[in-house]
């Protein structure tokens, strides 16, 4: 990953260019055949980009952590709950698994436990375009571009602008 960068003293990096780095981080473990498993909404959209880049011929997985979040109880369902969709048989397979911002790691493991409810994979792997820090779980991205630190208050979120993924600074 690159070296760690705070929104507020740089530009926010070209999403699209990140996606062509996490591609080529990706390519020597296609010997593989690894599957993709997007986590809605920006992972889903990395997923899309990286099948592309990387000439897949299977269809994407998509997964909505919604009911497996360990706050469920408090937050509930997320108002645009999306279908999870597995195309694909995933006992014994390599699956890496796609999101845009690495975090606490409580929406990975959420992700991976509903992973598990459609077979055993042979591997799990973890790509982000970045990784904020802030793990209160062991979970580190196995592809990632960009480590950033935010400030209290500030999260990153990642949007399509033209068709074209761009990140955006929000404060919460």
């Amino acid at each position: 990953m690159t070296n760690l960068h705070t929104p507020a003293t740089v530009p926010l990096p070209d999403a699209e260019a990140q996606c062509r780095q996490l591609a080529e981080l990706i390519r020597p473990q296609l010997f593989h055949n690894p599957a993709l498993v997007g986590i809605f909404s920006g992972g889903v959209w990395i997923a899309e980009r990286l099948r592309e880049l990387l000439g897949l011929a299977d269809e994407i997985g998509m997964i909505d952590v919604s009911f497996y979040r360990d706050d469920f109880a408090e937050k509930g369902l997320h108002p645009q709950c999306k279908p999870t969709v597995i195309p694909f048989e995933v006992e014994g397979r390599h699956i890496i698994l796609v999101d845009d911002v690495l975090y606490t790691g409580r929406t990975t493991r959420a992700a991976i436990n509903e992973l598990f409810d459609y077979g055993r994979p042979a591997s799990v792997e973890l790509a982000v375009l970045a990784d904020r820090g802030g793990r209160e779980l062991p979970v580190a991205a196995t592809y990632g571009v960009w480590n950033v630190a935010l400030a209290d208050g500030q999260s990153l979120a990642l949007g399509r602008d033209d068709g074209r993924l761009a990140w955006r600074l929000e404060n919460v």
